[in-house]
């Protein structure tokens, strides 16, 4: 089956024409991997990049101590690895499959080659990576620089802007992993989700997910 009405859903290729969409699907590889399944490690060599489809992967780094820092956790649609292809540098962390995961691979050697034959696909490709960057960077900025209840509050309107209106949000990670995110001790996270409960501003809804009741309590966190 081709790759392609795949790839035409996903924002990090929806402005590229069908002919381009269906060079890329070409050079595609289906992939899939178990939970817990390591998806490439730091400082290795990029051998490509993945597009999930289903599940999440989590990218993370191990401290010198041997402890865990969760960066990020990226789901169906989003790109994971793809700015080591780009930078010809090793991989900057670790990622693993939080779920049982499939994904589209594309490898380094024959995606470089497709951009340099087909350079309408790396300047449509730049523009949805540039405002994907700038996200990223405001909300690591967020996440760095202001206390836990701006912190949690930041990552969780970054969930609620890009999920559907109304919609019940996926935490994408265990609120141990979440606590490490944000710089905060699992009790501590605890308590702020209990607060903004009470606030008014979120109702959970199960284990990993809840409902933003009152995103303007949040921004003002922020």
């Amino acid at each position: 089956m081709s790759a392609t009405p795949s790839l035409s859903a996903m924002p990090m290729f929806s402005s590229l024409a069908c002919a381009d969409l269906e060079a890329l699907a070409a050079i595609a590889v289906s992939k899939r991997y178990p939970r817990g399944a390591t998806v490439f490690s730091e400082g290795h060599p990029p051998e490509g990049f993945h597009v999930i489809l289903s599940g999440r992967v989590r990218i993370f780094k191990i401290s010198i101590e041997g402890k865990e820092q969760t960066l990020h956790v990226f789901g169906p649609k989003q790109p994971v690895g793809e700015a080591a292809v780009f930078a010809g540098a090793p991989y900057p962390a670790h990622a693993e499959a939080l779920d049982d995961c499939t994904a589209l691979f594309f490898p380094r050697d024959a995606f470089i080659a497709l951009l340099e034959s087909r350079p309408t696909i790396a300047l449509g490709l730049l523009a949805t990576l540039a405002k994907r960057l700038m996200q990223f960077a405001a909300l690591v900025e967020q996440l760095s620089l202001k206390e836990i209840p701006n912190r949690l509050a930041a990552y969780l309107l970054h969930l609620h802007r890009h999920a559907p209106p109304g919609a019940a949000i996926d935490l994408g990670m265990s609120k141990k992993q979440l606590a490490t995110l944000t710089g905060a001790t699992p009790e501590t996270l605890s308590r702020t989700f209990t607060r903004f409960e009470q606030d008014g501003a979120i109702q959970p809804s199960g284990r990993r997910h809840l409902i933003i009741l009152d995103p303007e309590y949040l921004a003002r966190l922020i």
